[in-house]
């Protein structure tokens, strides 16, 4: 806590000290009744409330007759006169800007009435001392309340990573909600996890305009720093793609993939799986976009042995095209097998070309995926080869 940061001011007669202490009970109720007059957020406070912050008021005219008496007092003795034997408690009951208002309307008070308090030769002192006074208790509230600050920023640090930990280990959901609530985490519905590289250097270089950038979104954001991955869990996400396209300058250069939208905090870690394989798998698609969702990797996923990916393909894909007919997955086979030539599939198929063009949009309906695209032709190609294994590891098992 800091020291006086001037001389202190020179003494008063011991009569201006006397009439100042029996002054004190009707500069208390100056206070109260100045408060009550001029601060809306005082009369929205409950009984209890208020007489909490008048017992405060009163300690610290108490404080100044102290500081009067003794001008060399160092402010660690003053706010503790004040405040009680913990200062920071004041921090977690009014605001910094609350409590520098509180104390200024004392002193307003004190100022005021400096004619009918002391004789005329103390009061030109008396200004002294109420102008160091009050410049000293400023700079010592504010010291107080940013060692809160930076005490609160350390918890929450420390409360992030352990909630960031259960999310993506999928833990239990009431331990992922109890840690939620204590950071404060309001995400609603919509949850999406954004994996990619960390930019170089300090954390604290990049992470608060990363936060301020999620806050501009209205989204909740919990940071992760992995090594060399930057993983975020954002809240309140409609669009992962858009907020991830947002946030993206906070990467460093390389892919960043999207996991998919999810419900809530408590099933984070599914997103957070197919966005973790997708980041693994992105070297093999160097021309992904940036950012990519993890969906659009399903084929590279799928190869690295990525089992939600191998799901994705065979169940989302394979199967519907399957329960359509034969036609089709032959339509898919020949098409992507013969170069994408819509005149070569139909002579190996021998139909219309016409008819190959409708078989493909069907896939398209089907699928999601339209064949006509280069991209989406290898993810169908890729979907209807792992079908064929699955039904050749299936039929082993049952020989088996």
């Amino acid at each position: 806590m800091p020291e006086p940061r001037t001389a202190a001011p020179r003494p008063v007669s011991p009569e201006g000290l006397a009439r100042l202490r029996s002054h004190l009970g009707a500069l208390n109720t100056a206070t109260l009744q100045r408060l009550d007059a001029t601060l809306p957020w005082y009369r929205e406070l409950t009984p209890d409330e208020r007489s909490a912050l008048g017992l405060v008021a009163q300690r610290a005219l108490q404080g100044f007759v102290s500081w009067f008496e003794r001008p060399a007092t160092t402010t660690v003795h003053v706010l503790r006169d004040v405040f009680g034997q913990s200062p920071a408690e004041l921090t977690r009951a009014i605001s910094l800007q609350r409590a520098l208002q509180l104390i200024r309307t004392m002193v307003d008070v004190v100022e005021s009435r400096v004619p009918e308090v002391v004789p005329e030769r103390d009061q030109a002192v008396l200004r002294e001392h109420i102008l160091h006074y009050s410049r000293e208790i400023a700079f010592a509230l504010a010291d107080v309340y940013a060692r809160a600050a930076e005490q609160r920023g350390a918890m929450d640090s420390r409360l992030e990573a352990v909630l960031l930990d259960a999310v993506l280990r999928g833990q239990e959901p009431d331990e992922i909600q109890h840690r939620a609530t204590a950071l404060g985490w309001k995400g609603g519905c919509g949850v999406a996890v954004i994996a990619g590289l960390a930019p170089g250097g300090a954390q604290p270089s990049f992470i608060p305009a990363l936060r301020r950038a999620a806050a501009r979104l209205e989204c909740d954001l919990l940071v992760g720093v992995q090594a060399e991955r930057l993983v975020l869990v954002v809240g309140s996400v409609a669009d992962g793609p858009t907020v991830a396209e947002a946030l993206l300058p906070w990467f460093a250069d390389g892919p960043v993939i999207v996991g998919p939208v999810v419900e809530s905090l408590v099933e984070a870690h599914l997103s957070a799986r197919h966005a973790l394989a997708g980041l693994s798998s992105a070297p093999a698609h160097p021309r992904a976009a940036r950012p990519t969702s993890s969906e659009d990797l399903l084929p590279e996923r799928a190869l690295l042995g990525d089992p939600s990916a191998r799901e994705a393909l065979v169940d989302g894909i394979h199967a519907p095209l399957a329960d359509a007919g034969t036609a089709l997955l032959e339509t898919v086979d020949a098409f992507t097998a013969g170069g994408h030539s819509l005149e070569g599939t139909a002579r190996a198929l021998y139909i219309h070309a016409n008819t190959v063009r409708y078989r493909l949009r069907r896939v398209a309906e089907i699928t999601g995926w339209d064949p006509l695209q280069p991209r989406d032709a290898y993810v169908l190609q890729t979907a209807v080869a792992l079908g064929r294994l699955s039904h050749v590891r299936g039929g082993a098992a049952q020989h088996g």
